[in-house]
């Protein structure tokens, strides 16, 4: 019968009427899944005489959370189940996308009557399911519930809302396809509600998490007027509002679970365990007895590390971000925020910073120079994040050197950044640079790593009229810089996806403008960029290169040569063999095992002091472009931008997938986080030196 219904959706009422009329007494769990699925509940329970339907649940099963709710209140006596079905048909009442005054009044009186403790209670495991169940498909009824359930929370004192629930639900509602956006809205307008220091973390932490833009949007507004309130920056509510996730010190906490106690240690690639079993004995492992006996604690542990783990990657993302947001502290609230917090502090004590006039990096317990002497600090002093734009070759060398010796691996490159000064031909051109022109790059995996650090991109398609250039603003500056790009058909299948979205495009211009300037359009595939405003000629021209501060030239510029290294096909190791017609081979091969570019230029140079550390260091020669690998079956060359590899005798090509790489462990000691390039060609190098060992077929069917 149910089967009927979904095969014949025209005239619902008719059908429904037709069953129940045959029935006499509708089960409530069809009567549900027909308003679920033919959205008429309401006219076709009028074909049948009222003492005929017995009244359907509230909710709709099928979702974890409405299993759970349902199960819950079966069990309840009845006239306490009347109650909690009267509050649920309020919450599904709400309709508008803010609650009512009417509506508020009446939730207040059913939460009176029910007892705020017992609804948030029951409620919020209810909503705790929602948000860690698997994404399943979406149920608008349901949602419609969760949505009311949500907006019972701003009638309640502010003890009863959990910001750190409603940021669970948030992430969940956005997880799965189609995206469920109303409860997603619902939940952060009601955090947005709540006035206090979680409630900020949480929605600081959402902003960095999520990328539903309208999302975001509301996101964004909330931080805005919460900075505005307090008097202080968006930027300053970022710092603020980090978490300390019960750490005690920098980068140590622990906890104790039922007889045992672990301590959380977080280090540079995230969060090591130290248990303690009931004698006070190290454990190389969870305790037996935690495992057994506090199952639910550990699972909540474990949920915890992640969450402090993936907080942890998000302030290394934020501090990297400083360098172009031109932040300026002092000193006393640098400590509090940076050098002393937690969690950030373990991030900050691996950068170098400038405290005064002086540059210094923590060790040893204090702020040091490059002569090994502790810096003076005073609490009028002002602090900045050290670049080496701003410093000669051979500082920075000193600083790398220190580094070394002092074994601090730091969060991302900064002693090790690549510095990027306009050549004679951007001197030539004066206002463009065409340094990253002509590279065919991936379009998902570009637009993943434009946005991840900041710029704003619009992905092209068959069908765009016109399209923006892909844009990083700079409000510190005034500035707003732009990389052209067009999509990419000749040689490829040009629709990658149903709505006809390129899979490839190609990079053209890096150009800067006054940061409100009038915009840039193109069609997709590229006819040619110009302002869409004629009026204002005198602002549509961009600046010089030569105008633009070396800091953010070389910033901006880096991002670019970021997208190409990990877009471009040609650090693709399969991508000869994806069927095209070979138009892009050429570039292929140039990108594959051409002349280094800055970030691989600075990578041989990392090498150079790694490769002595490795058990395989005699087999390893480093030449001008290439890790030389001496195996036992043949000699190997790794290209240092690419990571591709070719193999002698005649330099043939030999695919070698990431998957195939050796893992490097935690024993090997490297400079700096973030370069995945430079663990990938490391991990090559130890499989390849022991070419005898491999079994992969995927490998041995090519050497041999």
């Amino acid at each position: 019968m149910l089967t009927r219904l979904q095969e014949n959706p025209a005239r619902p009422g008719m059908w429904l009427g037709t069953v129940l009329a045959r029935l006499g007494a509708l089960p409530g769990r069809l009567l549900a899944y027909a308003r679920d699925r033919l959205g008429t509940p309401h006219g076709a329970a009028r074909a049948v005489a009222p003492h005929q339907v017995r009244r359907p649940p509230v909710l709709v099963p099928g979702e974890p959370w409405t299993d759970q709710a349902i199960a819950e209140l079966a069990a309840l006596p009845p006239e306490h189940a009347r109650c909690w079905e009267e509050l649920l048909r309020h919450a599904l009442a709400l309709v508008a996308s803010r609650p009512a005054k009417k509506w508020r009044t009446r939730a207040r009186e059913l939460l009176d009557a029910l007892g705020a403790d017992e609804v948030f209670g029951r409620t919020d495991r209810w909503l705790a399911t929602f948000a860690t169940a698997p994404p399943g498909p979406a149920n608008e009824h349901n949602d419609s519930a969760v949505r009311g359930l949500l907006w019972l929370r701003t009638v309640a004192p502010e003890e009863n809302t959990s910001p750190r629930l409603l940021g669970m639900v948030v992430a969940s509602a956005l997880a799965g396809q189609p995206r469920r956006t109303g409860v997603a809205g619902a939940a952060v307008h009601v955090l947005s509600t709540v006035d206090s220091e979680p409630a900020l973390v949480e929605i600081a932490r959402l902003v960095n998490r999520i990328s539903h833009k309208p999302t975001l949007r509301m996101l964004d507004r909330t931080l805005a007027v919460k900075a505005d309130a307090l008097g202080i920056s968006r930027g300053e509510i970022d710092e603020i509002a980090v978490p300390r996730f019960g750490l005690t010190a920098t980068g140590r906490g622990s906890r104790t679970i039922g007889d045992a106690e672990v301590e959380l240690v977080v280090e540079p690639g995230g969060v090591r365990t130290l248990w303690r079993d009931h004698n006070g004995t190290a454990t190389k492992d969870v305790p037996a007895a935690v495992r057994t006996e506090h199952a639910d604690e550990l699972r909540e542990l474990r949920a915890h590390i992640k969450d402090v783990n993936g907080t942890l990657a998000e302030q290394k993302a934020r501090l990297e971000r400083l360098f172009l947001e031109h932040r300026v502290w002092h000193f006393e609230q640098w400590r509090t925020r940076y050098l002393d917090h937690p969690l950030v502090g373990t991030v900050a004590r691996r950068l170098i910073w400038i405290v005064g006039v002086r540059a210094c990096v923590y060790y040893e317990g204090r702020l040091r120079g490059l002569d090994g002497q502790p810096v003076p600090a005073r609490a009028s002093d002002d602090v900045a994040l050290w670049h080496p734009v701003d410093y000669d070759t051979d500082e920075v060398l000193e600083w790398r050197d220190l580094l070394t010796e002092q074994g601090i691996v730091q969060p991302f490159k900064q002693a090790h950044r690549e510095v990027y000064a306009p050549t004679e031909a951007e001197r030539n051109t004066e206002l463009f640079s065409t340094r990253f022109t002509a590279h065919i790059l991936k379009q998902k995996r570009f637009h993943a790593i434009a946005t991840a650090r900041g710029w704003q991109n619009q992905p092209r398609s068959t069908m765009d009229m016109s399209c923006l250039p892909t844009v990083r603003e700079l409000p510190e500056w005034g500035l707003r810089a732009e990389l052209w790009v067009d999509g990419v058909g000749d040689g490829f299948d040009v629709a990658a996806t149903e709505s006809g979205s390129y899979h490839y495009i190609e990079t053209e211009h890096i150009r800067f403008y006054p940061l409100f300037a009038p915009e840039n359009t193109a069609y997709a595939a590229g006819a040619g960029y110009a302002p869409w405003d004629d009026a204002h000629d005198d602002l549509t021209d961009p600046l010089p290169l030569a105008d633009v501060p070396p800091l953010v030239f070389s910033e901006v510029l880096r991002d670019v040569e970021l997208f190409v290294d990990g877009a471009s096909i040609g650090a693709d190791p399969a991508w000869q063999d994806d069927g095209t017609d070979g138009t892009y081979r050429e570039y292929w091969n140039s990108h594959s095992f051409g002349e280094l570019s800055t970030a691989a230029t600075t990578r041989r140079e990392v090498l150079r002091r790694v490769l002595p550390m490795l058990p395989i260091a005699r087999r390893c020669t480093l030449t001008d472009r290439f890790l030389e690998v001496r195996g036992d079956l043949r000699s190997y060359r790794i290209h240092l931008g690419s990571g591709n590899v070719v193999m002698g005798p005649d330099d043939q090509y030999l695919c070698v997938l990431a998957r195939h790489a050796k893992p490097l462990g935690g024993e090997l000691w490297l400079p700096f986080e973030g370069d995945r390039m430079l663990r990938l060609i490391l991990g090559k190098a130890l499989l390849l030196a022991e070419d005898c060992a491999i079994t992969d077929p995927a490998i041995t069917d090519q050497l041999r």
